[in-house]
């Protein structure tokens, strides 16, 4: 197994392309529980091209039935990126001040629910985010309401 740079690049590009409307080749799960992470997901995807397909604790999408909790799940996507010792992307928690574009923040409760999953498409220096089910394109970090705050760094992608 070896490991790859993320591309950060095709990732931001993705999320400015997908971030108001959607592709076809994907599910949208608006209308059920909602579309972020699966957004979320594609965004990675894009700057990774590589999926882990483990059954129940890899990170895939074949389609809207055949695909892993992780893909759309906001805390499954959390523990498959921090905790992946296999194929695919892998990612670590950061600070505000060290998230780049194409990572991925994630909003929470004060309890530690962790509910939405917006992608960082600009630091400058404010962060700027794309999302799904509440549609945002370089919508600043600081207009949403959240008690707790995430950073997902993308630190790479391992590959056979």
């Amino acid at each position: 197994m070896r490991e790859i740079p993320y591309n950060r690049f095709a990732a931001v590009a993705y999320a400015r392309t997908w971030a108001t409307s959607r592709n076809p080749a994907y599910y949208n799960f608006e209308e059920i529980g909602g579309d972020c992470t699966n957004f979320a997901s594609q965004c990675i995807y894009a700057g990774a091209l590589v999926m882990n397909y483990t059954p129940t604790f890899g990170w895939y999408y074949r389609s809207s039935y055949d695909r892993s909790p992780s893909w759309s799940g906001v805390e499954y996507l959390y523990n498959f990126l921090v905790n992946n010792r296999s194929v695919g992307p892998l990612a670590h928690e950061v600070s505000a001040a060290e998230a780049q574009p194409g990572d991925i923040v994630q909003l929470g409760t004060a309890d530690g629910h962790f509910y939405h999953s917006p992608v960082i498409t600009a630091v400058t220096p404010e962060i700027l985010v794309a999302a799904h089910t509440f549609d945002a394109l370089d919508r600043p970090l600081s207009t949403y309401a959240y008690d707790r705050v995430r950073f997902l760094h993308i630190d790479g992608v391992r590959t056979w």
